[in-house]
């Protein structure tokens, strides 16, 4: 196989999109609702890599599976919203339920958004970022919510254009959007058992990070490194955390940088660049900085408090 069969397509319009669903023009070239009329495609469960280079939200009637890290069920058997940013890599290993066709799917490019506050605001929801077996998963009622929604965008794009249309499509999105996010909320809440042996596992896995001396190899452990070590996306690990902690993974893995640094100072005759070092820092200040931060002391001073 050539290099190059490797390479994803990208569709750069929705009208190149709506192309390759063998569809008519979009009535907006800016955005366009497809429903469950349209066959599986390139868009809707090919298997095929493709990067878009507009929003796409889909609701699915099935999301069926296994999450990677370990939870043998959903908390609902039936329905789902997946979202994909810009400049994603789409259908590339994807798993047996995101192949299955949507019943509905929101195709919207950055453009349609411009001069509205949510052109920004769309990039603070971090769902856009999560991976493909971390979909939002719906109870009946809010399916109906969700479906609703989605009928009113749809009859908006299906009315005659005015100068208020785009007013109305944007505060719909919105809508959308903050719904999707409370229910992501309530999705973390209901499987807090299973977040909270996350939890444990977490800090396992960085108390083994600095109890094998990985920092002085790879210096501070990162995001990515725990996102990777239990099989979730970054944006999905830190928005779990912070909805059952109110700190970020960032926050958490500066938490135990904190605790180690503390164990060391107390314990130890190392001077406060040899703790920075230990630690994975690459600079002395810098560890001085984020302990001066997080305990209003430096290391020193804490050295001298503590004895």
């Amino acid at each position: 196989m050539k290099k190059e069969d490797n390479i994803p397509h990208q569709f750069d319009s929705l009208s190149e999109a709506h192309r390759a669903l063998g569809l008519p023009q979009p009535k907006h070239p800016l955005i366009s609702l497809l429903n469950n009329t349209t066959p599986p495609s390139h868009l809707n469960g090919s298997p095929q890599a493709h990067v878009l280079k507009f929003y796409k939200i889909s609701y699915r009637p099935k999301l069926s599976g296994r999450i990677k890290y370990g939870q043998g069920h959903y908390d609902f058997d039936e329905g789902g919203l997946l979202f994909a940013a810009p400049n994603q890599v789409i259908g590339a290993n994807d798993e047996q339920e995101i192949r299955e066709c949507s019943l509905y799917t929101l195709l919207i490019h950055p453009d349609f958004l411009w001069n509205y506050p949510l052109a920004k605001t769309i990039k603070n929801y971090g769902f856009f970022s999560y991976a493909a077996n971390e979909g939002l998963h719906l109870s009946d009622q809010e399916k109906e919510t969700i479906i609703a929604v989605f009928k009113m965008i749809e009859h908006e794009l299906n009315s005659r254009i005015d100068d208020h249309s785009q007013q109305v499509i944007i505060s719909q999105i919105e809508l959308l959007l903050s719904y999707a996010d409370r229910f992501y909320k309530r999705q973390f809440i209901t499987r807090k058992a299973v977040s909270s042996n996350l939890l444990q596992q977490l800090e396992g896995i960085l108390d083994t990070y600095f109890a094998d001396e990985k920092s002085l190899r790879e210096g501070i452990p990162t995001v990515q490194y725990l996102a990777d070590q239990v099989h979730l996306s970054s944006s999905y690990l830190s928005d779990m955390l912070r909805s059952l902690t109110g700190q970020n993974a960032q926050q958490h893995i500066h938490n135990k940088l904190i605790e180690k640094a503390k164990e060391k100072l107390s314990t130890t005759n190392l001077s406060v660049s040899e703790v920075a070092y230990a630690l994975g820092f690459e600079h002395s200040q810098s560890f001085s900085k984020l302990f001066k931060t997080k305990t209003n002391l430096s290391p020193l001073e804490f050295r001298r408090s503590f004895n």
